[in-house]
């Protein structure tokens, strides 16, 4: 018996119908990073370990997926080797590829490999699939889509603003209500100074960052299991508990952090990007840095764990599914130096694709004619017939209409079922009697109307 098909866990395959909706995500998105002056490029869906490796922190480097070397890979390995070296070490040896694991690190690379070819402030996006060896649950996977949008090259928090706009325009096109919560790197690091733990700064926020998922109780266990002191421990709990507006809160933290430099530098930060959008934004409330726009929340537990982010941090959650984080992102003020282009400051966001296609299916937003691309079908009572529908079809297509013929001459109560369905909206039915006038019989299939018309006749109902 043989063996039943499967893919592995944490994949999907895509219908048409499921195709059409990813690429209603995609049109939409790109054409937004469009309009901001953005442009497409593509990087290889493998990468060298040495470029992916102690860029995503320990946690993400064990989420990557290897590739092992081609050919004789075991040559690599004696018997001494493979009893006594680590895991780690052994897949040096074995292996010197991997799957990208976001597009952020493959994009700083093109950045460095390139720099003779671009002109910054260098603005680009890229939408391609990535690939994390996670345990995926609802909503998460091994392979997805990230919609990725940077721009490398400047300083300006205007750049931050911008992609706050970008995230109002794409949700706002979608029809999905989301909340945006930000915070800024300096100040989580100010924090670990004020409580006399500036070197612990990423066990402190690769913990606050999973406050959300696992609470408070969870979280203060997992920082003294880490050896953050409990004075520590019990010193971060008002910060991570002030409330107010998002002025009320800054201003709070402003006390809190009156001594740590780096601390007040990102509260000077967040202030500026949100007078610049409140100020962009119609109705924006400068006072208490509330847009009517969009909501907009300073969120201190929000830390992302990836290691590269330096400043303003960002992460959209949809208001009305249970879902998680859409999208996020983030500043990194030297992630090209890493490949030998130190000082070079970016800023960038990224819209998780698969996450958004699930979130538009549960609130039901998709539009209703997105399951056909076809406009026309024609429908054949014989070869005679199918070859006169042919001509039409080639003449419709020329035009920009999209016609199916259908392929062979069958009980036409089977060509009306293919053209339901695919919800195709018009079928032109070719007989004798229609050729004979040099017509088809035009039918409508949602009210199902008939009429005889003539080629142009046909190609003005079309457009």
């Amino acid at each position: 018996m043989a063996q039943k098909p499967s893919i592995p866990k944490g994949t999907r395959d895509f219908s048409p119908l499921e195709m059409a909706r990813r690429n209603y995500i995609f049109d939409t998105i790109k054409s937004v990073f469009s309009l901001y002056g953005f442009q497409q490029i593509e990087t290889p869906a493998m990468e060298n370990l040495s470029t992916l490796m102690g860029k995503y922190g320990e946690e993400g480097d064990k989420l990557l997926f290897k590739i092992l070397n081609s050919g004789d890979w075991k040559s690599a390995l004696d018997a001494e080797q493979l009893a006594n070296s680590t895991i780690g070490a052994l897949t040096t040896k074995v292996s010197e590829k991997g799957l990208r694991y976001d597009l952020t690190v493959p994009f700083a690379r093109f950045v460095v490999q390139h720099r003779e070819e671009i002109q910054f402030p260098f603005k680009r996006y890229q939408i391609q699939p990535v690939w994390r060896a996670d345990r995926p649950q609802k909503g998460r996977y091994r392979e997805f889509y990230q919609c990725d949008v940077d721009v490398v090259g400047t300083n300006s928090l205007l750049s931050e603003v911008e992609l706050i706009q970008i995230v109002e325009e794409v949700y706002r096109r979608l029809g999905i209500r989301v909340s945006l919560h930000i915070n800024n790197r300096k100040i989580l690091a100010g924090i670990a100074e004020v409580i006399g733990q500036p070197e612990r700064i990423i066990d402190i926020t690769v913990a606050i960052d999973k406050l959300d998922k696992i609470g408070i109780d969870n979280v203060n266990k997992e920082l003294l299991e880490k050896g953050i002191p409990a004075e520590a421990v019990e010193a971060l709990q008002p910060i991570l508990h002030l409330n107010g507006t998002n002025a009320e809160k800054l201003d709070q933290l402003e006390q809190v952090l009156a001594n740590s430099e780096i601390g007040l530098k990102g509260i000077e930060e967040l202030r500026t990007i949100f007078a610049l959008y409140a100020q962009s934004s119609q109705d924006g409330n400068l006072a208490t840095f509330e847009p009517s726009n969009l909501q907009i929340e300073l969120d201190l537990c929000l830390a992302r764990g990836l290691n590269y982010y330096t400043g303003a941090i960002f992460e959209v959650k949809a208001l009305d599914a249970k879902i998680g984080s859409i999208t996020g992102g983030g500043r990194y003020d030297n992630l090209t130096g890493i490949f030998g282009m130190p000082n070079v400051s970016g800023v960038g966001i990224s819209f998780g694709a698969d996450r958004i296609y699930d979130v538009l299916a549960e609130l039901n937003l998709y539009p209703e004619n997105l399951q056909s691309s076809t406009q026309l079908l024609f429908a054949t009572f014989g070869e005679a017939e199918l070859l006169y529908a042919l001509k039409w079809a080639k003449a419709l297509r020329a035009a920009g209409v999209s016609v199916e013929v259908y392929p062979e001459p069958t009980k036409m109560k089977k060509q009306m079922g293919y053209a339901d369905s695919k919800n195709i909206p018009f079928v032109a039915i070719v007989g004798s009697d229609e050729m004979a006038s040099g017509e088809v019989m035009l039918k409508n299939m949602l009210t199902g109307e008939q009429q005889k018309m003539n080629l142009d006749a046909l190609l003005q109902a079309m457009q």
